[in-house]
């Protein structure tokens, strides 16, 4: 798996929401996604996705175009957004055998990845009726069920609770084996337990990318290292 931005651009009226970033990635990794709140991250993983159209420059996998290869990057891409949409109507079972039909994938992967995410007490419950960690578990199943080789999480462990956290960490780190990972999240002690690599992204500019040591650097914590490089940067 290869990705390679290069320049990309992407603008919302007169505000600049990505400013000519540039990332090379190339080896199964977890890396961290970082910024403060309105840095850029959604829009650089919507574009990623081809969820959004960029504006300028341009984003290569495996050293093809995803403009002019959308439906062939897409098929190795998994992606859960921060909102996890999902068909609140539908039974959890229903839910991931239609995503399968979609990616003409066999039933049995169906019931591997549900083992997977810790799912099966719940299979046969509305998606409406599970608690959000479920919900996230749900999410996280939809995106890796055609075993993408790349997998982009926006805040999976966001609201649960402590233990549904370090299940949702245990299967991503799992993941992280295999496969490359980019998770953006605000919680410092996840990007820790996670990640190998650091990306942090101000303002629409990429203005760390580093080894998670060298991102800590002199600094005694994550949280102070996070401060430093964006805090004074305003």
């Amino acid at each position: 798996m290869s990705l390679k931005i290069s320049g990309l651009t992407k603008k919302f009226g007169e505000q600049v929401a990505l400013n000519g970033i540039n990332i090379s990635i190339s080896n199964n990794e977890i890396i961290g996604l970082l910024g403060p709140n309105g840095a850029g991250k959604s829009t650089l993983m919507k574009s990623i996705t081809g969820v959004l159209k960029i504006d300028e420059g341009e984003i290569l996998f495996d050293d093809k175009n995803i403009t002019e290869n959308d439906i062939e990057s897409k098929k190795k891409i998994g992606f859960l957004p921060e909102n996890n949409p999902l068909y609140n109507e539908m039974y959890v079972k229903e839910y991931l055998q239609f995503v399968a039909n979609l990616h003409n994938i066999k039933k049995e992967r169906v019931d591997e990845v549900i083992e997977l995410v810790g799912i099966t007490p719940e299979k046969s419950k509305q998606i409406s009726q599970l608690s959000k960690g479920y919900k996230q578990r749900v999410g996280l199943a939809q995106a890796i069920l055609h075993e993408p080789d790349l997998l982009i999480l926006d805040e999976p462990t966001n609201g649960l609770d402590p233990n549904q956290i370090v299940e949702i960490r245990n299967v991503i780190k799992e993941i992280g084996k295999e496969k490359t990972v980019i998770l953006s999240t605000h919680i410092m002690q996840e990007v820790e337990a996670l990640c190998s690599r650091v990306i942090l992204i101000h303002q629409g500019n990429i203005i760390q990318d580093s080894p998670i040591s060298e991102f800590k650097g002199k600094f005694g914590s994550l949280e102070e290292a996070f401060q430093s490089y964006t805090v004074y940067k305003l």
